[in-house]
């Protein structure tokens, strides 16, 4: 069990506050980058009011001794079932952005997914907390050769799990983004593909060869058999995060994933679709236990983490928590966000009467608005 200790003064002694205390110190372009959705945002709003369709059904008198919350997931041992999210453009939050997110993940023990547009390259990250630094992101789009490229670099930089993000096509209509026209610094999201000399003459592949099409909105988009034939070429195992139906949970399965992911971007691809926590019950039932699944998207508190591991998620990945950490304090910030999560989560887990994350189920929930004998049945939610 990891001991936290506490980093943070007492005014950014909560969650709530240390969203505050971000958005306070980051201009307002950047705060509503990080802060906005898609659309009109209908499919930001509810992935955090899902959380609030599940209350919780306690037990008291366990007899038992405190939560265990140490899991692992694809043979990475993390304390509790939490990872940070690849979100990219990490500089804009702090110097020292994914560096000092592997940092506090390492003081943790919990896990980093690198992004691929991070202003940091892979490698860096990595030697910055190799013990953190364990998943590293890729997205099926550019050129073939800098994929499979980038497959061996994951690979000789002594990843151990490749995160494949599957829903960003083209990038999510955000209007927050166009209202201040925000012109994104191509140096917070180049880290792995930073300009050289060779570039213009077909050496290095470029960063806009790369993501160009996420602004275009006309490049072909991949197939699971072309990703598939693709990730033959690693012997690291894979997920695709962006799944939100068992269709794609099922053919993420056909197509040789290890795991799937559960998310919907945060709200800020599709507008529109529904909550990831809705989603994630789907998945589940078409999954059936035969891989371990990854949820993000809401996740605000060590409340919401509990909610999804009992509504069938392993581990939950959180985004602009740690941005939020991020922006608030660096490295410091992380660790507090990871602190409290960590002390609300066996907070949750001893009032429901629970030994640990792997003894919740649906049947620690009730929906509100809907009966207790449905709770207590323990009836497939």
């Amino acid at each position: 069990m990891v001991a936290f200790k506490s980093v943070a003064a007492p005014d950014v002694a909560t969650l709530p506050v240390i969203r505050q205390t971000a958005l306070s110190r980051l201009t307002p372009e950047v705060a509503d980058f990080l802060e906005g959705g898609a659309g009109d945002e209908s499919t930001l709003l509810a992935n955090r009011s899902a959380f609030s369709h599940w209350g919780f059904r306690q037990r008291v008198m366990s007899g038992l001794a405190g939560p265990d919350l140490s899991t692992s997931f694809l043979g990475i041992e993390l304390a509790m079932p939490v990872m940070t999210a690849p979100f990219g453009a990490d500089g804009l939050f702090h110097p020292q952005g994914q560096k000092a997110v592997a940092r506090a993940n390492r003081a943790a023990g919990i896990a980093s997914i690198v992004p691929e547009a991070g202003t940091f390259g892979l490698e860096e990250v990595v030697q910055a907390a190799p013990e953190a630094a364990r998943i590293a992101q890729l997205h099926p789009m550019g050129p073939e050769k800098n994929f499979l490229a980038m497959l061996a670099r994951i690979e000789d930089a002594g990843c151990e799990a490749i995160c494949l993000t599957v829903d960003c096509p083209t990038g999510g209509w955000r209007e927050r983004v166009l209202r201040h026209s925000f012109d994104l610094d191509a140096r917070y999201v180049a880290g792995n593909y930073p300009d050289s000399p060779d570039s213009a003459d077909g050496g290095e592949t470029t960063l806009i060869q790369v993501f160009g099409q996420l602004f275009e909105r006309s490049a072909t988009v991949w197939s699971w058999d072309r990703l598939a034939s693709l990730m033959s070429h690693t012997r690291l195992p894979w997920f695709a995060k962006g799944i939100m139906t068992a269709d794609d949970a099922l053919a993420s399965e056909a197509a040789g994933a290890h795991a799937v992911y559960v998310s919907n971007h945060g709200g800020r691809q599709l507008d529109g679709v529904p909550a990831a926590l809705d989603a994630l019950v789907e998945v589940r039932r078409a999954i059936d236990g035969r891989l371990p699944i990854v949820f993000d998207s809401g996740v605000r508190r060590g409340a919401d983490v509990v909610k999804a591991l009992a509504l069938g998620a392993d581990v939950a990945v959180i985004g602009r928590l740690a941005a939020y950490g991020l922006a608030a304090g660096g490295q410091a910030g992380v660790e507090r966000v990871h602190s409290l999560l960590y002390d609300e989560i066996r907070t949750v887990l001893t009032l429901l009467g629970r030994g640990g994350v792997h003894d919740l189920s649906p049947d620690v929930l009730i929906p509100q608005g809907g009966s207790v004998l449905h709770g207590i049945l323990g009836a497939d939610v």
